[in-house]
């Protein structure tokens, strides 16, 4: 309904009673503007806002100014105080309620041009090829490849005093080393005769924004853009994987590089506001046909298997101390954990926790980076392959090197 029709004069109703009624539920109706338009209709005059604003203002100035006059006793006074107080109270509900609404609209609106910009990256994306299938055999031996910090979208160049490059990134210098790496554990399948892998992504796929000043400059692509080409290329890397091996394939939701930082927010402030579920869209949308492949997606958002008996967990690795986490995980979850798997510090570290037990971290796809420059911390990029024995844990790391 119209606003203006939704108003009427009463009857026997002066102008100037109209006129403090109608004026009176200004916040109710909206601006001054709406006010005129009202009483302009039920008035058939063509007056602007700003005389019935003042004459609104000079009958609030003479009822101040004659309060004492109208009222009988302080009872009386104070009643009116009190209803004045409730209509004030009222008036505060409208505008909360308002400001609650509009919070609502941007979410919503936020939230739809997320959606739109997915859906319009993945319609672009062309087919996969689905492999032939490969038989499950099983043996006494697992084998896991872990990669993570590939961080695509990120460019940058370091030089040392001569001018010679430390390490070049881009993402078709992240292109080349995954298919390096690709070359790599296919020798190495058809070399162990390995039937089934597991592929874990440990996190921080894409660079995100972190720092923003600092990275905006450094990035070739936007944050959605990032996630699904990300996405894309690796669900085209898995798929040309399954053509040798039977593929399992895990991600981890943790990862602080693929958090959105909403209005500049910390970390973990916005937790699910994660571009890893962008990313895993992706994957599953491209492999939805291979038979070869296999997507787990644990309930905790890290990755978790039993390989070769031992139970072994995959974090992204923003941790103090990993070997402790290696307990502690046990303890809070009631899981007996053998071996815990992190990334996040961009090298190998490798600490044996007791009898078939141990605490990994595995290098970095993408290098030293400014960051770590700066840090004066500097590593190969590479990935790691595991082999685990029914008897003896984990017998043998491929320490996987890559240009």
């Amino acid at each position: 309904m119209n606003i203006i029709t939704s108003y009427r004069r009463f009857e026997n109703e002066s102008d100037e009673e109209l006129i403090y009624r109608i004026t009176g539920e200004k916040d109710k109706i909206g601006s001054w503007q709406e006010v005129a338009n009202i009483l302009n209709e039920l008035l058939g005059t063509e007056y602007t806002e700003s005389k019935f604003r003042k004459q609104r203002q000079a009958f609030d100035k003479m009822l101040a100014a004659n309060r004492s006059k109208y009222v009988d006793s302080n009872a009386q006074l104070q009643e009116i105080t009190l209803a004045q107080r409730e209509l004030e109270k009222e008036r505060k509900k409208i505008q909360t309620e308002k400001l609650e609404y509009n919070k609502w609209l941007r979410e919503e609106a936020r939230d739809e041009m997320i959606t739109e910009k997915i859906c319009s990256s993945i319609a672009t994306l062309p087919p996969v090829k689905v492999p032939e299938y490969i038989k499950p055999v099983h043996n006494n031996k697992s084998y896991l490849l872990t990669l993570a910090d590939c961080h695509y979208g990120i460019e940058f160049s370091i030089k040392d005093f001569f001018g010679n490059i430390i390490n070049e990134y881009s993402p078709e210098i992240f292109e080349n080393r995954m298919w390096d790496l690709y070359n790599q554990v296919v020798e190495i399948i058809h070399d162990r005769g390995i039937k089934e892998l597991n592929v874990w992504e440990l996190g921080d796929g894409i660079q995100g924004l972190l720092r923003l000043n600092s990275q905006l400059m450094q990035l070739r692509y936007g944050v959605i853009d990032s996630a699904t080409r990300y996405g894309d290329f690796l669900a085209k890397w898995i798929n040309a994987l399954s053509k040798h091996v039977r593929v399992k394939f895990q991600m981890t939701m943790d990862s602080n590089h693929n958090q959105l930082r909403l209005c500049g927010a910390p970390k973990n402030a916005f937790a699910d506001e994660n571009m890893s579920k962008v990313i895993m869209l992706m994957i599953k949308y491209q492999l939805a046909d291979n038979p070869n492949v296999t997507i787990i997606e644990n309930p905790t958002g890290m990755n978790f298997g039993m390989f070769s008996t031992y139970q072994v967990l995959g974090i992204h690795g923003e941790v103090k101390d990993l070997g402790k986490a290696l307990n502690d995980y046990s303890r809070a979850y009631d899981t007996p954990i053998s071996y815990i798997i992190g990334a996040h510090i961009h090298h190998l570290v490798s600490k044996e926790m007791g009898i078939n037990a141990e605490a990994l971290s595995i290098r970095s796809m993408i290098g030293v980076d400014p960051y770590g420059m700066s840090l004066l911390a500097t590593s190969n990029a590479g990935a790691s392959l595991y082999e685990f024995d029914q008897l003896k844990g984990l017998t043998c790391e491929h320490k996987l090197k890559v240009n």
